[in-house]
């Protein structure tokens, strides 16, 4: 079975701005290595608005329509309404949309691949800070 990634946004980012290609740098592991990609509604709206070039735009969406979609269902919404309640009565409050994405990715048994430290806070979710 493979091994489920979910990258989450700043992976995307930090890639364009470091001039490289995220999705080049996913397929370079791919033949070597038992991993699928996924994604999620949230990432590609965090993604796709900051993207300033409507070429670099199209080629991403492109991109996002081939990865495993993970559809934002009512039952991921209530994970992390629940995720949310439980980590904020630890004095621990994520930004909501860290905590969607970790709803998705817990759903789908997937690792999140993060450069940001919220992720860590989140209980049974499995955190990869690079591809190895």
């Amino acid at each position: 079975m493979a091994n489920l990634i979910l990258p989450d946004r700043n992976i995307y980012i930090g890639a364009i701005r470091a001039g490289g290609d995220p999705f080049q740098e996913f397929a370079a592991g791919i033949d070597d290595r038992d991993w699928e990609f996924a994604t999620c509604g949230m990432v590609v709206l965090e993604v796709c608005r900051g993207l300033r070039d409507p070429s670099l735009l199209k080629r991403f969406r492109e991109r996002f329509a081939v990865m495993i979609f993970v559809p934002t269902t009512n039952q991921i919404w209530e994970r992390a309404a629940q995720l949310a309640w439980s980590l904020d009565r630890q004095g621990r409050v994520l930004p909501a949309q860290d905590i969607l994405i970790a709803a998705h990715a817990l759903q789908i048994n997937a690792a999140v691949l993060t450069a940001d430290a919220h992720f860590q806070q989140i209980p049974g979710l499995r955190i990869l800070a690079r591809l190895e």
